[in-house]
């Protein structure tokens, strides 16, 4: 991955770091007040209508349905491409939950506005793809 500074990789950097420290106002606030997260991209069990969860609150929602139920959340990404306002991390999201180990692989796409701040994170994985790799773990 590569180390070049662009305001993107580091917004994504640090929402990553904010996640595996289990740290939920370190992660909003890297959020622009009309932030939006789509995770995945689409209609889902977080998100049944896929409009995404626009501004704080619906953000904070996210994380009490989405990563505050997990054991833990682990990001395995070979790379990352950034391009104008934006960064794509390409890998695998590895969450443990109630004893089993999923891993999404996609890509996740991280959007900041002029003052650094997150306004889009995208979630481009597969929901079944993605539940095919439970593993229980012991």
């Amino acid at each position: 991955m590569s180390t070049q500074e662009h305001p993107a990789r580091r917004a994504g950097l640090a929402s990553q770091a904010a996640v595996r420290a289990r740290d939920k106002q370190a992660w909003l606030d890297l959020f622009a007040a009309d932030g939006i997260v789509e995770d995945p991209i689409g209609p889902s069990g977080f998100d049944p209508e896929g409009k995404g969860h626009r501004g704080h609150e619906a953000i904070s929602a996210f994380w009490d349905k989405a990563i505050a139920a997990t054991e833990s959340i682990e990001f395995l990404f070979g790379d990352s491409f950034a391009c104008g306002a934006e960064v794509a991390f390409t890998g695998t999201i590895r969450t443990t939950i109630g004893g089993h180990r999923i891993d999404a692989e996609g890509v996740f796409t991280y959007r900041v506005d002029a003052a650094g701040k997150i306004a889009a994170l995208r979630a481009y994985w597969e929901v079944d793809r993605a539940m095919a790799t439970t593993k229980r773990i012991d």
